[in-house]
């Protein structure tokens, strides 16, 4: 008895009792407030799987591509590790931006805006790391992707071409590209894990929102065991969801482009990102001049921050107009993401261009 009261009074586990299990919860909150933890489980997952491959992965321009193909024949379930760490970076996109939505929707950015911006970085940091990742086979989409998307930055006036050729490590993307590649993309979960710790810190000290937008201090419990429990729920679902997935089609959201070695002598017709990416790809494309559409794409994510200085605290669910604005929101970027994934050519090109300005005008109106 003595024993497990010392262990109840340690700094450390008086931290994890009060964040898993002690933590005051809304009662009212529904499955929406369920991403975060969804997040952390999926992230958790990633870290896993792709410290595993990175045992059998090499990261040379001549075997990174045969590497993966001796990781998916030749090792013990490598294949469902492969595809685990592939579809699970499509899955936590989904997570995310359902996290974001729900946040738009519930008017978070204004209640708790330090835990929005906090947001807001995690997000540009995992999507770096996801562009990061999506090199690293050396197929063909991967290569020409890293090419096409890493130039942008010699838009940048006076450093901009310093920039790329400091990114590249050489004259165009090779192997200090894809060192430089795999060692950030092993090393940014850790921060993106660290900011997590952070994210959660600050949220937990206001406490969380709940959907009816009064005050969250009124109707409270512990999160354990009934939240755990509607936590874990979906969890299990998505897990079944996922690994049928995987076995059934694991490369449905793939690119036929990657099962081609890299070659820097062969263009692929139509070059594209992966499909989380695809809003801001179109975006990116919309604009003519070079340096406005690395400016434009930066700022479709950097402008989220704007949020925070709307006027209302109130939830967008009590505002017809509000509520509207916010689907057309929603609309918006889903039909992005599909003229991204088409080729640059007529009516795609002006489609794209008015779709761009309707997304940074409904930012400013939320």
């Amino acid at each position: 008895m003595k024993k497990l009261n010392i262990i109840k009074k340690d700094p450390i586990t008086e931290m994890l009792t009060n964040s898993l299990i002690n933590l005051p919860t809304p009662l009212s909150i529904t499955y929406l407030w369920n991403m975060g933890f969804l997040l952390g489980m999926v992230l958790s997952l990633q870290i896993i799987t792709g410290l595993l491959l990175s045992m059998n992965f090499i990261a040379h321009t001549n075997l990174a591509f045969d590497s993966v193909i001796h990781i998916m024949r030749d090792m013990d379930y490598g294949w469902v590790m492969r595809y685990i760490h592939m579809n699970g970076a499509s899955l936590f996109f989904i997570f995310m931006y359902i996290h974001i939505a729900r946040g738009i929707y519930f008017n978070s950015p204004k209640k708790i805006p330090m835990v929005w911006a906090s947001g807001v970085i995690l997000l540009l940091l995992s999507m770096m790391t996801a562009f990061m990742g999506y090199v690293l086979p050396w197929g063909q989409m991967s290569f020409w992707g890293a090419t096409v998307i890493t130039s942008m930055i010699s838009a940048i006036p006076y450093l901009g071409p310093y920039i790329t050729t400091w990114v590249w490590g050489n004259f165009s993307v090779s192997q200090p590209t894809l060192n430089r590649f795999f060692s950030l993309h092993f090393i940014l979960p850790m921060v993106i894990t660290a900011l997590v710790m952070i994210h959660l810190i600050l949220l937990h000290k206001p406490g969380s929102s709940n959907p009816l937008g009064t005050n969250p201090d009124m109707d409270k419990m512990k999160f354990f065991p009934y939240f755990l429990i509607k936590d874990t729920t979906p969890l299990i679902l998505f897990s079944i969801l996922t690994m049928t997935v995987i076995i059934m089609n694991p490369n449905m959201l793939g690119d036929v482009e990657n099962f081609n070695t890299a070659s820097p002598t062969s263009t692929p017709t139509h070059i594209q990102p992966e499909w989380y990416f695809l809003f801001a790809y179109a975006i990116l494309r919309a604009i003519p001049s070079k340096l406005g559409g690395v400016v434009a794409m930066g700022g479709a994510i950097i402008m989220l921050l704007s949020l925070c200085l709307t006027k209302s605290k109130n939830n967008k669910k009590f505002s017809p107009s509000s509520k509207f604005l916010f689907w057309l929101f929603v609309s918006t970027v889903i039909l992005l993401t599909w003229i991204g994934a088409n080729p640059v050519e007529y009516p795609f090109i002006t489609t794209g261009a008015i779709l761009t300005f309707i997304y940074f005008m409904l930012i400013i109106s939320l």
